[in-house]
């Protein structure tokens, strides 16, 4: 039964991460059309942005769980990589490059940060 709210928080934590990313996604895309702005202006924002929203993600599924934050945070961040990819292989016939094997390496990293706080955020509020 562990496992299986370990998952569940898992899966709330990948859904805070798609909700983000796909508002910040209409957010740039009503930018660009109505604005003079191009793709290559926002690259570094998109970047910073991804990461918070993973960070985000993998807090929400850590305080979920109430426990084994680093583990929660690194299974969220693996199932939003695991995502990409299945997009990225089935929708567009590619894998991924070496730089993104890195960035997904960081975005691990940051849901395992955020995990991490999530749970121990959760225990310090419940002691007060």
């Amino acid at each position: 039964m562990e496992n299986r709210g370990i998952f569940l928080s898992m899966i709330y934590g990948l859904i805070t991460i798609l909700v983000i990313i796909l508002s910040i996604s209409f957010i740039i895309s009503l930018l660009l059309r109505f604005t003079s702005l191009t793709e290559s202006s926002f690259t570094w924002i998109i970047i910073v942005l991804t990461f918070v929203a993973v960070l985000v993600g993998g807090f929400v599924s850590g305080g979920k769980s109430k426990q084994k934050g680093w583990l929660v945070g690194a299974g969220t961040g693996v199932l939003y990589s695991l995502v990409v990819f299945v997009v990225q292989f089935l929708g567009y016939n590619s894998t991924f490059s070496l730089e993104q094997y890195l960035f997904h390496a960081g975005f691990i990293l940051a849901a395992i940060i955020g995990g991490i706080l999530g749970v121990n955020v959760v225990r310090n509020s419940r002691m007060v």
